[in-house]
């Protein structure tokens, strides 16, 4: 991967990770949509799609609720498409790393949302005499300067991330030997249980969910057949 690759996904975390929790929300930073145009960068749209549909899998057990601390898919999910659309050797192990890789930058992502939570509180506290007298120009300033922050960190964090786990991956590759069917399988495995549990989750509280749950997954199923 090129250092002119690196800055182009740098850039596209930049913008994902914004629309996570700053601006403007618009559910673009989903992993099945990050990854997507990732791949679409990297020169393939549809291994970026495959690595999303499997990340957004994962994603569905975060709930991002107030300031509770979780991971940031929005930035992982462009490494995870980067990761898995430049990859080198075989494309099942590939994906098994292009994985772990966006799970840990998810990880740190989330940290690294709630250091930026804590600069804004400071940022806020130190403007608060300005606030108090009904300034209006320190309250667009402090917005501004979350969003430039924000912005800052999706870009940092996907290029170091990038720069980082594309030789380990390349390498882990390289080095692995792990039958290619049980790779998919595990992954497969994983991603469904998680979805599943996330989705139960989701609707076994409300009075008809269970049944949308059960019936969604059956045409699911049917649907998978029937291919």
């Amino acid at each position: 991967m090129t250092l002119s690759m690196i800055l182009a996904f740098a850039l596209l975390g930049a913008f994902l990770g914004l629309d996570v929790v700053s601006f403007p929300q618009a559910m673009v930073s989903r992993p099945i949509v990050a990854s997507t145009l990732a791949g679409t960068i990297g020169g393939s749209a549809s291994d970026g799609l495959l690595a999303g549909v499997f990340l957004e899998m994962m994603a569905l057990e975060t709930l991002p609720v107030g300031a509770s601390r979780y991971p940031e898919w929005g930035t992982a999910s462009v490494v995870g498409g980067a990761l898995y659309v430049s990859r080198t050797g075989d494309a099942t192990s590939a994906l098994l790393f292009a994985m772990l890789g966006a799970m840990i930058t998810a990880w740190v992502g989330g940290w690294s949302m709630y250091v930026l939570r804590r600069l804004n509180g400071r940022w806020t506290k130190h403007a608060l005499p300005a606030l108090e007298a009904g300034n209006a120009r320190i309250v667009t300033w402090l917005q501004m300067r979350g969003i430039a922050a924000d912005l800052i960190r999706g870009f940092v964090l996907t290029a170091l991330a990038l720069l980082l786990l594309v030789p380990l991956t390349a390498i882990a590759i390289a080095q692995g030997h792990g039958d290619s069917a049980t790779i998919r399988a595990v992954l497969v495995a994983v991603a469904a249980s998680i979805a599943g549990s996330a989705a139960w989750k989701l609707s076994h509280g409300s009075k008809y969910g269970p049944w949308f749950f059960v019936g969604g997954l059956a045409l699911g199923c049917a649907m998978l057949l029937r291919d």
